[in-house]
């Protein structure tokens, strides 16, 4: 049985991170262990981790950074990044295994569902899925999956401020597209509903359209967080 390592990077999560870790910890006696890479929160973060996880790793803020952090610690076969306010489906590691029991496939992600009621969520996570599905790209929302060897060949996520999840799906895809699991990961909607969907949802696409064209992340990390 293939060892699964999840890599969970956190930066003052403390609201969500507990939800997250409890909803992990039957995996801990499959095959699984759990890493927190943290960057530096200044709450409670850290300390509602460490009795929940495997590992707690604190160095370098940035969500790149944290999980080439968390991955150096790591040693499964397979490694799992998932967000601190996103929650797995039900038998994710039997899914994960499954879906790179075929050792051609290398690398895949889950579907997402927003945790939010509004209806334009609703659009919001389907377009998500097709366009990952018809690109081969995948965001950190959607529970990416690797194989160790593969992700430390393409060098791990790029160190960069802002859009690391869509740099590194560009480095796998070029060895194999991705399993496209249609099983769902539920991610929290807090940004969409506290700064609103519309709103959001042109930050996002003029984030991506900048970073395609070339704009320097670091200049997309202040548009995002200024936002």
């Amino acid at each position: 049985m293939s060892r699964i390592s999840i890599v969970v990077p956190i930066l003052n999560e403390a609201t969500h991170l507990v939800g997250c870790l409890r909803a992990l910890q039957s995996l801990r006696a499959q095959n699984c262990e759990l890493i927190v890479a943290d960057g530096g929160s200044q709450d409670q973060s850290v300390a509602l981790a460490e009795p929940l996880a495997d590992h707690v790793i604190t160095g370098s803020k940035g969500r790149a950074l944290q999980m080439n952090a968390g991955a150096r610690q790591a040693d499964g076969d397979i490694l799992w990044f998932l967000h601190a306010d996103t929650l797995p489906p039900p038998d994710v590691a039997d899914l994960i295994r499954a879906a790179l029991a075929d050792p051609e496939q290398c690398w895949g992600r889950f579907d997402v569902r927003l945790s939010g009621r509004h209806r334009l969520l609703r659009v919001v996570e389907t377009l998500m899925n097709a366009r990952s599905r018809l690109t081969g790209i995948a965001t950190g929302d959607q529970g990416i999956f690797v194989r160790r060897n593969l992700f430390e060949r393409v060098g791990g996520y790029p160190p960069i401020a802002l859009m690391e999840d869509i740099a590194l799906s560009c480095l796998l895809k070029r060895h194999r597209w991705p399993v496209c699991l249609r099983q769902r990961v539920l991610a929290s909607s807090r940004r969409w509903e506290r700064d609103g969907v519309f709103r959001t949802i042109l930050l996002m696409w003029r984030l991506r359209l900048a970073y395609f064209f070339g704009a320097d992340p670091a200049d997309l990390t202040r548009i995002y967080y200024r936002s």
